[in-house]
């Protein structure tokens, strides 16, 4: 398993990519890229951040109660597959200021395994 961008995956044909960000019309999609929303932080969390009403730490504490905290990382990790990328729109620059770092973090911290981000 693994993270990247989805506009990096315009170019990388990765086998088994999920997006798990909320946004669904967004314009670098492939059609064979599937959807994980479980795992998609809320429009209201999305829209609280992106208006600078919370910080990074408060933002990444409601995203591990409001989503993490509700899923079993075992059974996230069978359904998505050991060979998964995780996608959303956050460009590199961003991190780790981003929730597919924290959905890293949480399958490090739970099920110990490494999940990088993908270097192209």
């Amino acid at each position: 398993m693994m993270t990247s961008n989805i506009a990096t995956d315009r170019y990388i044909k990765f086998q088994n990519a999920w997006s798990i960000a909320r946004r669904s019309n967004i314009r670098h999609i492939r059609p064979d890229v599937k959807q994980y929303l479980d795992l998609a932080p809320s429009d209201r969390l999305l829209d609280e951040y992106n208006k600078g009403l919370m910080t990074w730490d408060e933002y990444a504490e409601r995203y591990q109660r409001e989503t993490l905290d509700k899923l079993d990382p075992a059974k996230v990790y069978s359904e998505l597959g050991q060979n998964a990328v995780l996608l959303c729109v956050c460009a590199r620059g961003k991190l780790p200021q981003c929730h597919r770092r924290l959905v890293a973090e949480w399958f490090e911290t739970n099920l110990g395994i490494y999940v990088p981000e993908f270097a192209k």
